[in-house]
């Protein structure tokens, strides 16, 4: 017979810090391409097509919270 493991709530809340670290680093590798592209246009003299410090900003926000998370663990 199968025994039922009941999780701490520390357990829970450490499951809940790794979700959301996982789902900002997605977050953050989903811009990547954003700055790629900014550093093409810039080398080639182009007007660049993001707002660079309005994506810096964002991208530094979820670093922000992702070292937040990363030190509560």
């Amino acid at each position: 017979m199968a025994q039922i493991k009941w999780k701490t709530k520390a357990e829970i809340e450490e499951e809940k810090q790794k979700s959301e670290i996982s789902n900002l680093k997605t977050q953050l590798n989903e811009t990547d391409y954003k700055i790629v592209k900014c550093s093409e246009y810039q080398l080639a003299g182009l007007e660049l097509p993001y707002d660079i410090q309005l994506l810096h900003n964002e991208r530094q926000s979820l670093r922000d919270r992702i070292n937040e998370l990363e030190l509560l663990s």
